[in-house]
């Protein structure tokens, strides 16, 4: 057994970056990593832009204006504005070349085609100049940028349809058991729901991780050496549930064995999750999880997930770890440090009951782990712990 902490080096020591470039519609690559400069086509905005709805003034001397027509958001024509004169403007249309400023039109009183705006103001008020946000021929966003809504609607705005990102990686689920059936048919004796696979399905969804196939191989030796040699060949990582401990039908680590995986680490001191595979094949990672949903989806968010985000080329790889105070007693059994089920809130921290490792329901209402370190036997009310912040 080795502990969290070698583990988790070893999972960072043997992640690399997936540095295959591909191409992506703009509205479809969201959560992707830019590989190049995203260089910007046009000026934005593309013209003189007011900023508010008012009145676009060629500025003089006096405070009333000779008003001679109206300008709306998309409007081509361009009045030509004698000092004086004035035209009626909507935030987002364009802005005369001839008008130097925008008087909000609160600022304004109209009386027939004479306008009288409240005082005197400067130059290019209340207008976007040109290029103001990124100039043609600027870079609009850097490589290794990741893609959020925001970055997709700018990019949209540049008429930008498509981009340059690294590749994601492809990723096989494979559960194994006798005793798992799909939702939907009968439960027999012995039999139980098979829910790992969409658990971690939707983990991944969640991450922006969407190039995922499930499998599942009942517990017969060379259907899982089969399986195994074709997602690891055709995958970049492989998440297995299941079979990876010592039992008389548990064939996953014979298997790893057979088709020459490195392995890189077997068990790891931590509760729960001790029976946690790690390893390599050529470019492939592979992680075999235990079958308990509760411990397989903890080891997820601490092991794979760094994997993951390292693969991206993420800047931050590992959840974030911040200190709480405990609302909770807890009493932990034994010297293996342990991941705990909690709600966080407001720099506090409430341990939840039902910490056994096949139990799924508190995980559900949870949004962080609590971990304790093997040398701390309890929790106290009011006590200092470190929390583990999950995805939402």
């Amino acid at each position: 057994m080795i502990s969290i902490k070698d583990a988790i080096s070893i999972v960072k020591k043997n992640s690399s970056v997936l540095f295959e470039e591909t191409t992506k519609r703009v509205e479809k690559a969201n959560g992707y990593i830019l590989a190049k400069d995203v260089v910007s086509p046009i000026h934005m905005p593309p013209f003189r832009q007011s900023a508010m709805d008012g009145y676009a003034l060629n500025l003089h001397n006096s405070l009333t204006y000779n008003l001679i027509g109206e300008i709306k958001a998309g409007d081509e024509h361009q009045p030509i504005l004698k000092p004086g004169e004035a035209v009626r403007i909507f935030t987002g249309a364009a802005v005369p070349d001839t008008a130097n400023a925008v008087m909000m039109q609160e600022k304004v009183t109209i009386n027939g085609n004479n306008l009288e705006i409240e005082h005197q103001i400067t130059e290019e008020l209340n207008i976007r100049p040109l290029g103001e946000q990124v100039k043609i021929g600027e870079t609009a966003l850097k490589k290794g940028t990741k893609l959020n809504p925001a970055g997709i609607g700018y990019l949209t705005s540049l008429g930008i349809t498509n981009v340059s990102v690294y590749r994601k990686p492809s990723i096989a689920i494979v559960t194994t058991g006798n005793e798992l059936i799909e939702p939907g048919n009968e439960l027999k004796h012995g039999q139980i729901y098979e829910s790992n696979s969409k658990m971690l399905q939707s983990a991944l969804y969640s991450l922006k991780f969407y190039d995922v196939t499930l499998h599942k191989v009942e517990d017969n030796y060379p259907n899982t050496v089969a399986l195994l040699q074709s997602v690891i060949a055709k995958n970049d990582v492989v998440i297995i549930t299941g079979g990876i401990s010592v039992g008389d039908y548990d064939y996953v680590g014979k298997a790893l064995t057979e088709l020459q995986v490195e392995e890189l680490f077997y068990k790891v001191k931590q509760k729960p999750g001790k029976p946690l595979f790690y390893g390599k094949k050529e470019k492939t990672s592979i992680f075999a999880l235990p079958g308990n949903p509760a411990a397989a989806l903890s080891c997820f968010y601490v092991y794979v997930y760094i994997a993951l985000q390292t693969m991206m080329n993420r800047n931050t790889i590992e959840l974030p770890r911040i200190l709480a105070t405990s609302t909770s007693k807890f009493i932990k059994r034994g010297d293996r440090p342990q991941f705990l089920k909690a709600i966080y809130k407001d720099s506090k921290v409430e341990i939840l009951e039902g910490q056994n490792s096949s139990m799924l329901q508190t995980f559900a209402l949870s949004n962080a782990l609590v971990f304790i370190p093997g040398d701390i036997s309890d929790v106290n009310i009011n006590d200092e712990v470190e929390v583990i912040l999950l995805p939402v």
